[in-house]
């Protein structure tokens, strides 16, 4: 009997030392930040507890990251506010007046935290970006009620009846701008995947953030409005001077010296409006194809991972001298602020998440604060490059990526009948990836075929030394493993009691000659069983219950789209064998997935604005008028993202969900005041340029407070959190450029053009009617044409 250590299965070092890994992971409602910080506080009680001589140290921990990106964000956030309230001063040229409408971001950011208090939601960067990203927002509805109070304040009516009307004249416009833009995310409510799980959230607290606006800018604005806006008491003489007054300075001011030659000169030469706007809509489909796409981008993370794959059935020793060649690498490296490597069956974050062996190694590398992490993958690729006998090395893989993965790897899941048209087919596959030059570290899953001994029982044989299978493999098994018998605790430790009989078999001929007992005597194996070397496969994978493989590649660039088209072409070419067939799955596949369900709720979204329109104006032919907006809202869109080389992915596609709703509010204003304005008697045109020139004011301060708020996002200023928020303020900016220049020139055309032809309809007689007829005219009719 012997007492002595167990065979390893696996090596642990951190560092360049050995090291025992342990992996904290946290539940689906935990909070990172405060099990990290929780983990951290015991770390010195672990110390004491194994000795003072031991050492621990922290491989990877989402905690530094998200409270980086978190505090990023609100900085971003602090910078937007400020930037939005600047834009109100230099509009308003009022301290009061910026300070009211100002109030409405930190009221209505209350209210939003309340909501995700009571809904259990954590603020995390989702959270906290949708609260950014509505810092710009939050104001609009506050800007236009003030806008409109002062306004009436500046023609010299009384305060309280300047508020009531400044209130009422766009209480109604306000509210179904509101409400279209909290409208555009409720189809993200049933869009399923991770794009539901991860959007959600940010949908919840954007809309709420919203509505909180609109009861702010609706109640508490007027009653601030009334307290702090001074306005002197005038008899009606001199309120009427004031107006007069009042008026005129607004027409001789630049802004609107401006825009009434271009509104007045669109009214007029409509189709040549028209003809602008259809070529410019036809640009905006030519520059959509020139667009690189992605699903999410994983820029910031501070952690790489590494996996090394020896040929199949190396041992562990051999698998670790290969495994100590690559760390030198990563000791030479200043970016690398630490790594920790598994070599073998059950190590680290990789092997508690499946599969190893002893012919596998992975490492967890955590890097440099503000060192860039794709420059060192790329060196990492060329210094690994050179070593030899290291097996096949693979770079990449942000542990902690958004999404729960890589965010950048393609895969090809290969399916067949039989292992020899599996591997042929794989291989055709490898190899077809391998030549396309946007990808790279291409590999596969199918493990290469290793040699075992196979031993075939002769049962006759067996049988008549009273053997059966069963027993000869047990007594085989035995010779290798040896056999379990329990536990024994010796010295106050348990240890496992293993019955071995005599040493390994090195070759065949000693296992042929393994020795078995029976009844009569012992017989060697030889004598009941067929003993032989076979070639097999150490690893077979299913899905759906069809033999698979998977051959994954690493995305080079950003056009992720364009990468997944070519592959996609190539594949389509080959010639496969009989039976074999293969799937592109992977992030091309989450990317399609999440592209199509965002389409439909985009389609979704603008029915419901629809819906929401019809019900405010009472009218099919306006609505469609003010949709008009939402095209070309991706001019701009579409444009920024081309000049600032940023992808088309997830978070973008959500904020042109987003700008479905946020386009429309200025024509929903604008459109209201004119509707006001002809059943007050007015023509049409002159309803159109009166109604534009007073709204002109309310919708440039609302998308440029907006676009302000949002340029520390767009820029990245903090360079950390930017992932999805990024890529969604550029596309809110650039979408707010092109739809507030179109609407206010575009959108009052078409209603000229829609009016006029309605007017000419209701005064068309009916052919073949040779009577007089009644003709019944409105009131519009009726009125004086001041046209």
């Amino acid at each position: 009997m012997e007492r002595s250590l167990a065979e390893g299965t696996s090596l642990t070092r951190t560092n360049g030392q050995p090291s025992l890994g342990v992996v904290v992971t946290m539940k689906p409602d935990g909070n990172a930040v405060a099990i990290s910080h929780a983990v951290r506080e015991k770390i010195p009680g672990f110390v004491r507890a194994i000795g003072d001589s031991s050492q621990v140290t922290v491989v990877f921990d989402q905690a530094p990251y998200v409270e980086r990106s978190i505090h990023d964000l609100t900085t971003e956030g602090l910078l937007g506010l400020a930037f939005a309230v600047l834009v109100i001063l230099v509009f308003l040229l009022s301290v009061r007046s910026t300070l009211v409408t100002a109030a409405s971001i930190p009221l209505s950011v209350i209210i939003a935290l309340i909501a995700l208090w009571v809904g259990d939601y954590s603020l995390n960067m989702l959270t906290l970006g949708a609260l950014t990203i509505a810092v710009g927002r939050v104001v609009d509805d506050s800007i236009v009620v003030l806008e409109n109070i002062k306004r009436h304040l500046g023609y010299g009516e009384a305060k309280r009846k300047a508020v009531l009307e400044g209130v009422r004249e766009v209480s109604g416009a306000v509210t179904a701008s509101t409400l279209t833009t909290v409208a555009v995310f409720v189809p993200i409510a049933v869009v399923g995947g991770m794009v539901g799980q991860l959007f959600a959230p940010f949908a919840i607290t954007v809309s709420v953030a919203l509505l909180a606006s609109l009861l702010v800018s609706l109640t508490v604005v007027p009653v601030l409005a009334y307290w702090f806006l001074k306005t002197p008491v005038l008899s009606p003489e001199q309120a009427r001077a004031v107006r007069e007054e009042a008026e005129a300075k607004e027409l001789r001011s630049p802004l609107q010296r401006a825009y009434l030659p271009v509104l007045r000169f669109a009214t007029r030469r409509r189709l040549v409006t028209l003809l602008v706007g259809v070529v410019v809509f036809a640009a905006t489909m030519g520059l959509a194809g020139r667009l690189e796409t992605n699903f999410i981008d994983s820029s910031g993370q501070d952690t790489v991972s590494i996996s090394q794959r020896m040929p199949a059935g190396t041992d562990l020793a051999t698998t670790d001298a290969a495994a100590k060649k690559v760390e030198e690498v990563l000791r030479s490296l200043k970016a690398v602020d630490g790594y920790q490597v598994n070599v073998g069956a059950g190590g680290g974050l990789q092997g508690l998440t499946g599969g190893g062996g002893g012919d596998r190694a992975s490492y967890s590398l955590t890097i440099e604060e503000g060192a860039d992490a794709e420059a060192l993958q790329d060196t990492l690729r060329e210094r690994l490059k050179g070593l030899s006998d290291v097996g096949e090395i693979t770079v990449g893989g942000a542990q902690g990526a958004p999404g729960g993965g890589s965010t950048d790897q393609l895969q090809v899941i290969v399916q067949a009948p039989d292992v020899t048209t599996l591997r042929t087919a794989t291989e055709t596959v490898r190899a077809a990836m391998a030549d396309l030059g946007e990808l790279r570290d291409v590999s596969s899953n199918l493990e290469a075929g290793a040699q075992r001994i196979e031993v075939r029982v002769d049962r006759q044989k067996a049988a008549a030394r009273g053997l059966t299978e069963t027993q000869i493999g047990q007594l085989v098994a035995q010779r290798f493993r040896g056999m379990s018998l329990g536990e024994l605790t010796l010295d106050g430790r348990a240890g496992a009691v293993v019955l071995r009989a005599g040493e390994v078999p090195e070759d065949l001929k000693a296992v042929r000659a393994l020795t078995l007992p029976t009844a009569a005597g012992m017989v060697r194996l030889s004598q009941v069983a067929e003993v032989s070397k076979v070639d097999g496969p150490t690893q077979v994978t299913r899905i759906d219950g069809a033999r698979s493989a998977t051959v994954s590649g690493t995305a080079v660039g950003s056009d992720l789209g364009a990468v997944s088209t070519e592959l996609t072409a190539r594949l389509d070419k080959l010639a496969m064998p009989a039976g074999a067939s293969f799937t592109v799955g992977g992030v091309s596949a989450d990317q399609a997935e999440a592209f199509g369900q965002l389409g439909l709720a985009m389609l979704a979204a603008i029915a419901i604005v629809f819906m929401i329109m019809v019900a405010t104006f009472r009218s099919f032919v306006q609505p469609l008028i003010l949709l008009v907006s939402v095209p070309f809202a991706a001019t701009g869109a579409i444009g920024l993202l081309l000049a600032t080389g940023t992808p088309l992915g997830v978070p973008a596609l959500i904020g042109m969900l987003m700008l479905i709703g946020i386009v429309v509010t200025n024509a929903i204003v604008l459109i209201d005041l004119i509707n006001q304005y002809r059943e007050q008697g007015m023509g049409i045109v002159e309803a159109v340029v009166e109604g534009g020139r007073r709204r002109l004011r309310p919708i440039l301060m609302t998308a440029v407070a907006t676009i302000f708020a949002l340029i520390p996002m767009a820029l990245g200023l903090t360079g950390s959190g930017g992932f999805i928020s990024q890529p969604l303020a550029i596309v809110v900016i650039g979408g707010l450029l092109s739809s507030t220049l179109l609407t206010l020139v575009l959108v009052p055309t078409l209603y000229v053009m829609v009016e006029r032809l309605k007017e000419r309809l209701r005064r068309t007689p009916r052919e073949g009617n040779s009577r007089p007829e009644l003709k019944v005219y409105d009131k519009d009719e009726l009125a004086p044409s001041r046209q």
